[in-house]
């Protein structure tokens, strides 16, 4: 155990916990009063179901993660794919249906959302696909399994419908795609008759006079200026971030006094966690705190560089698409940049699949790391026996 943390990432690992606390803090003040006057549980519901999900992470990543190496991968990747293929197909039967969307399995004492493992499990059979495929130089229409399957993954996920799933989903699979080193000419020509495929499809449809969106998704579309409608579902919740933002100023007005918790912000200990952090703590630490989440991807990002191998390298970059996307999504959603979606944010908003899939994605970038210092040393080793 000693070994493998001396070749962690330590800044990486030491953001990982602080966020993961800020998360814990941050979640008990923005939940206690929608857990007592919305859901009728103790206010300290969400923090403690929180402390589990971060506890099974962590435990997950110390205990398991960080020792298995990444080259055991291909032995349950088909198994994660079909696997995530089935359960996705299965919420349109058994899911819950939360917020108009089909998205999660009731399993009593947890609400086990497939859509946030389809993101990992994308990154990790891209991975391994491309580093056994790279080796025996198969031809560009045999790499494009990998995309098939996420295609259909992404179709079963905006089906629920969940948008701000499907969007990263694509992003990620998109990206991957793109950093794979692979007949780069015949690649491009893919991308144009997919870009020209996707631009008719949607005129037809338009065209068709189909519903493509339902009137929830329909309604987020009207993001801009959200305070001008303010006593409407598409204006009320971005307006209250908005309001949150304001009264927090440069420093706040101190951990736990935010006044849009009290069920203002709906959604105030999941996607509008950060505008209730910047009324309490204050913009400067809002800022801090990006800076914060700059500083991990710069380190996901260097540890991806310096892998020793496509498939580590893969599994890096996916997981910087992965938090980036997330990020993205959800500030740019707040700020009524774009139409808001529902994506949590990394480490700080609640929810169980979302945060264990977070930290298990976060342990294998270190495994990542700790294969490429380990195979270094050997190297280094080797070259001294030469001598």
């Amino acid at each position: 155990m000693k070994n493998h943390i001396s070749k962690m990432d330590k800044p990486l690992l030491i953001l990982m916990i602080i966020y993961s606390i800020l998360g814990l803090i941050m979640i008990l003040s923005a939940s206690s009063v929608s857990a007592v006057l919305r859901y009728n549980v103790s206010s300290s519901y969400f923090f403690v179901r929180q402390l589990i999900f971060v506890m099974i992470g962590f435990i997950l990543g110390f205990g398991l993660i960080i020792h298995m190496p990444t080259s055991k991968y291909k032995v349950f990747t088909p198994i994660l794919v079909i696997g995530i293929i089935v359960a996705l197909a299965g919420l349109f039967i058994y899911g819950k249906i939360t917020n108009g969307a089909q998205s999660w399995y009731d399993l009593g004492f947890f609400s086990l959302q497939p859509a946030e493992f389809a993101k990992s499990i994308i990154i990790v059979y891209m991975a391994v696909f491309y580093n056994r495929s790279l080796k025996k130089k198969k031809s560009l229409y045999y790499n494009l399994i990998p995309v098939a399957v996420s295609i259909l993954i992404f179709i079963l996920v905006a089906m629920q419908p969940d948008l701000g799933g499907a969007i990263i989903i694509a992003g990620i699979s998109f990206f991957l795609f793109n950093i794979v080193p692979i007949n780069k000419k015949g690649k491009m020509k893919l991308i144009k008759v997919g870009a020209i495929a996707i631009v008719l499809a949607g005129i037809a449809l338009l065209y068709s006079g189909a519903d493509i969106l339902n009137a929830m998704q329909m309604s987020r579309l009207e993001f801009r200026n959200p305070c001008s409608r303010y006593t409407e579902d598409t204006g009320y919740q971005v307006c209250n971030g908005f309001i949150a933002i304001h009264n927090g100023g440069w420093f706040g007005r101190g951990l736990g006094n935010s006044t849009q918790k009290y069920l203002y912000l709906p959604e105030a200990h999941t996607d509008f966690i950060f505008p209730i952090l910047v009324e309490e703590l204050g913009l400067v630490s809002g800022i801090l705190v990006v800076i914060g989440y700059g500083i991990i991807l710069y380190r996901i990002l260097k540890i991806a560089k310096k892998a020793d191998n496509p498939r580590g390298s893969i599994l890096a970059y996916g997981t910087f698409l992965l938090l980036l996307f997330h990020l993205l999504v959800n500030f740019m959603g707040i700020l009524a940049l774009i139409p808001l979606t529902g994506v949590p944010v990394p480490f700080l908003s609640y929810g169980g699949s979302f945060t264990i899939n977070v930290l298990i994605m976060c342990f294998v970038v270190q495994r990542v790391a700790i294969e490429t210092t380990t195979n270094q040393t050997k190297r280094e080793i080797a070259m001294l026996g030469k001598k």
